[in-house]
């Protein structure tokens, strides 16, 4: 498959697909619609260093996710990053420094990375990351948050610098929110999308599906419920099991159509917003798109990762580049050797792998 498939091409036109729609969505608010403008031309010219590198040999995935703390204010039931260990209610020593991350931002820049999502932990915990984000106006950055923390310095921020979107992660109604995030919890997000509405910002949310609550959360109900909220970018996030006893949980390729097909036709239904998927389709896309076929992940201590539900590293970026990185041994394994290729019966493929990636990481 992977030798008829272009995924520079894939990739180029997804971010397009991606960008049109993001236009389209703010077409009311024009501060947001100058920025997509301007953005839509810096995606351009990304799409065309990744394809320099390309002919290099060299594959430049258009997203990164990067970790910029490891520690969050909430204790959510089923947190995959507080299942791991990489997760907890202190600041971590040793992690990335705001230079280092800026540092980051700017390779990720210069090898035309378009979009890079900031996640944690909790990432409004380290504000002065968001703040070196806010000057890099060729990238996109989605902020993956709990919602609790905004605030008018938040406000401000958001407001002047448009290319940085928090993304509200929001379990479906009050009593779900509150039963996985904690009591109260379903209120402050309420709170924060209400200001982000008033104050004319775009925002968007993040949904996780399972087996058992997809058809819920793709109910038009529900979509009107999270447009009267305000947003306008809605993030479908499948879920990935923390260990062997909640496997049933994890969509399988009944559920991947069924988001597939409501996908399209919510696209057509509610154009003033925008529907996205991860990790998407990976039957179109040839594959898993981690470990730098798409995507890799950067850990908030600099281990670059596959993905964050892939937790395993065998280089950090305090000692190589980006560029090195993605030629890591274990990036390179998972890429050649078929790994990401295989079909899977749900959740993520290098969990059910992950026995060979553990191996791969001792060789």
């Amino acid at each position: 498959m992977e030798n008829n498939f272009n995924l520079q091409e894939y990739l180029a036109d997804g971010a397009e697909v991606i960008v049109k729609d993001a236009i389209k969505a703010s077409l009311k608010n024009p501060k947001e619609s100058l920025f997509l403008a301007n953005f839509a031309k810096h995606t351009r010219k990304a799409s065309k260093i990744r394809q320099d590198y390309e002919k290099k040999g060299q594959n430049i995935p258009i997203f990164l996710i990067a970790s910029i703390t490891s520690s969050c204010n909430l204790h959510c039931t089923g947190c995959y990053s507080r299942a791991n260990d990489a997760c907890n209610d202190d600041e971590p020593l040793n992690q990335l420094s705001g230079d280092e991350w800026e540092d980051i931002f700017a390779q990720a820049r210069n090898l035309g990375i378009s979009f890079i999502v900031l996640a944690g932990g909790e990432p409004m915990i380290r504000e002065d990351v968001i703040v070196k984000a806010s000057q890099f106006n060729e990238i996109l950055f989605p902020i993956f948050t709990n919602g609790t923390l905004l605030d008018k310095d938040y406000l401000k921020l958001f407001d002047e610098n448009r290319n940085l979107v928090p993304i509200f992660s929001i379990e479906g109604d009050e009593e779900v929110t509150d039963l996985r995030r904690g009591e109260g919890v379903y209120n402050q997000l309420l709170n924060s999308m209400d200001l982000m509405k008033r104050n004319n910002i775009i925002f968007g949310s993040s949904l996780t599906f399972t087996k058992g609550n997809l058809s819920n959360l793709l109910s038009r109900e529900y979509i009107n419920q999270l447009r009267d909220f305000g947003c306008k970018v809605v993030f479908f996030i499948e879920y990935v099991p923390v260990n062997e006893d909640t496997v049933e949980l994890a969509p399988g390729d009944d559920e991947r159509e069924m988001l597939l097909n409501e996908l399209e036709l919510l696209r057509k239904e509610y154009d003033d917003m925008l529907f996205l998927s991860f990790p998407g389709d990976e039957k179109t896309s040839g594959g898993c798109l981690a470990a730098g076929r798409g995507f890799f992940h950067i850990n908030s201590h600099g281990g670059a990762e596959p993905c964050p539900a892939s937790p395993y590293s065998d280089i950090n970026v305090r000692d190589c580049s980006l560029l090195e990185a993605l030629d890591s041994k274990l990036f390179m394994s998972l890429r050649d050797g078929g790994i990401l290729l295989d079909d899977h019966e749900g959740g993520c493929v290098l969990f059910e792998h992950k026995e060979e990636v553990e191996r791969i990481l001792n060789e």
